[in-house]
């Protein structure tokens, strides 16, 4: 099964500012008496506009271009606040090193001369809030003359450094972990992470490193090297991507040796065990014409080996079912179509905190062939899709998306899995919000190793994980979520939800009991939104009720501890 890597990090949280690198001078060009502390504003509140600009219309159709660029990289605490201005915040900012302003600068779309650009303004935004080790960014005119505009380009740190106990319950099974990392290493944007974790699969002592900027760069490089109860993991890959809409060009590479032992499960129970080594390696080439009338078409190729060798556990007692051997050694070519469309939404998936919606129409499609006679263990046209949508009226947002994976042999389709998704979210007011969402998926004569699950790990709150097996499932979920004004702390934003989950599963691949039918939950819970951390975004505290209880083998009541990307 898959690693697990979001346990909540409770004693970093705790003790802030107990470890940390030793903080280094300012850059040279970061923003400093042209902005007083007593003007910054408090997290989560954008910068006032500055009176007596043109209008963003009026600038481009003069055609002002930018002047200077100023780096306004602020600290995690706002010291002009007597609310945050006490010692121990005052030691976390001193304690913390600080993004450098060579880090944010070199992550702008723009530089002085451009024509003055909205559109680049906004993506430059989104592409600095995606970091992990920013609160929020926001990119403001502070003054216009001879045709030129002067930008300001406001960031918040927030604390990267986890050093610490790790503990996630969720499925009635616990994950837990001590870790030393830093995602922002002295100010570089470098994730560093040295951890030893133990949950339900194995324990994995892990050491890693990536930087999504390497040398200044949009080339990404990581690695990571782990040696586990059942195997080991070692990865390499080296990246730069489309990284923004207009970019031409695209490559990588990326190699994976990864040994562990695979378990099956049905009903919360392991019914079949294996070794499972995969290797896999990539390399790819795009090319695109750029923004085009508010549309981007991306073109690559690439190479892609992918091995699979399953053997047996000597420890595992029960029944063995082997999977196939796979081996696929196939070029592909891909077309990616996206809209420029986003839009910015407050307390949605987040607390208090900028959030990126997409709306635009997104395709994918990539198409490689596997020759039998090249090496791979059968010819099959191997393929991948994607397609997805977002719509927004009035206070409500719609997002529409789904896949469809697998490969054709003989007529035949193999490891096919098709998966759809609608979310819907409708603000009740600034406050208290309403979201649904209906989740599927549908397999076809799917890799014994591939299993379609469903219990307390991916949704079914009230029940245990991986506890229904089927070749389909489907799962229901309503939450009303509030979004308070606590703070406790000055650390944490706090929300909470009421949720309803419903699912089951259809089908009874090998080895696994017949269907359950609809399974049922219900319950509440705390969400901790991380407003100085970048260790995880939203940590989940829930108490969830099952309606049935298959015999009486499920607890009546399910206490689950995670760190999840959203609310």
């Amino acid at each position: 099964m898959p690693r697990h890597r979001g346990a909540a990090p409770l004693l970093a949280l705790l003790l802030l500012p107990a470890l940390a690198s030793a903080a280094e001078a300012p850059a040279a060009d970061e923003l400093a008496a042209d902005t007083p502390a007593a003007s910054r504003p408090p997290a989560g509140i954008p910068p006032a506009e500055t009176p007596g600009i043109p209008s963003d219309a009026e600038l481009e159709a003069s055609k002002a271009v930018v002047g200077e660029i100023l780096i306004d990289n602020q600290d995690i605490f706002n010291l002009a606040d007597p609310k945050d201005n006490i010692a121990l915040f005052r030691l976390a900012d001193r304690l913390h090193a600080k993004t450098r302003a060579s880090v944010i600068r070199n992550q702008l779309l723009f530089r002085s001369g451009d024509l003055y650009s909205r559109r680049l303004i906004d993506e430059t935004e989104r592409i600095l809030r995606a970091n992990s080790y920013f609160y929020d960014a926001w990119i403001r005119p502070v003054k216009y003359h001879d045709g030129k505009v002067d930008l300001r380009v406001t960031t918040r740190d927030v604390w990267t450094l986890n050093p610490g106990f790790n503990y996630s319950r969720t499925g009635g099974t616990n994950s837990t972990g001590v870790q030393l990392e830093e995602k922002n290493l002295a100010g570089s944007g470098t994730d560093v992470r040295v951890n030893r974790t133990t949950n339900v699969d194995r324990t994995e002592s892990l050491l890693s490193a990536v930087n999504t900027h390497a040398f200044g760069t949009w080339t990404a490089i990581g690695f990571d090297y782990a040696e586990n109860s059942d195997g080991h993991l070692h990865d390499l890959a080296v990246n730069h991507p489309f990284y923004a809409l207009d970019t031409r060009w695209a490559a990588g590479i990326s190699g994976n040796d990864d040994a562990q032992t695979d378990s099956l499960y049905d009903r919360g129970n392991i019914v079949d065990q294996f070794h499972d080594q995969h290797n896999n390696v990539s390399v790819y080439g795009g090319w695109s014409p750029g923004l085009q009338n508010g549309w981007v078409h991306r073109f690559s190729a690439g190479l892609t080996y992918d091995e699979h060798q399953f053997t047996p556990v000597d420890t595992w007692t029960g029944a063995t079912v082997l999977p196939a051997d796979r081996r696929f050694l196939y070029p592909w070519v891909e077309y990616d179509l996206v809209a420029d469309d986003y839009v910015r939404l407050w307390n949605h998936d987040q607390i208090l905190k900028t959030e990126d919606f997409y709306l635009g129409t997104t395709a994918s499609v990539r198409v490689g062939y596997a020759d039998a006679g090249l090496g791979s263990s059968q010819s099959a046209v191997m393929f991948q899709s994607s397609a997805g949508r977002g719509f927004r009226s009035d206070g409500s947002t719609l997002l529409l998306a789904g896949d469809f994976s697998g490969r054709i042999a003989s007529g035949a389709l193999y490891n096919g899995l098709a998966d759809a998704s609608v979310r819907y979210y409708y603000e009740q007011s600034s406050r208290w919000l309403f979201f649904t969402t209906l989740v599927g998926t549908k397999g076809w004569r799917l890799d014994l190793d591939n299993q379609v699950l469903l219990g307390g790990d991916n949704g079914l709150r009230g029940y245990p994980l991986r506890y229904q097996d089927g070749s389909a499932r489907t799962l229901f979920t309503v939450e009303q979520r509030y979004f308070t004004d606590w703070f406790p702390f000055r650390l944490w934003r706090v929300g909470g939800a009421i949720f309803f989950d419903a699912g089951r599963t259809w089908g009874q691949p090998e080895l696994a009991q017949p269907s359950l039918g609809l399974l049922k939950d219900a319950g509440f819970g705390l969400r901790f939104g991380n407003a100085r951390t970048g260790i995880g975004n939203v940590i989940h505290v829930d108490i969830a009720f099952p309606f049935e209880n298959a015999g009486g083998s499920i607890r009546r009541v399910q206490f689950l501890v995670t760190t999840q990307q959203s609310f």
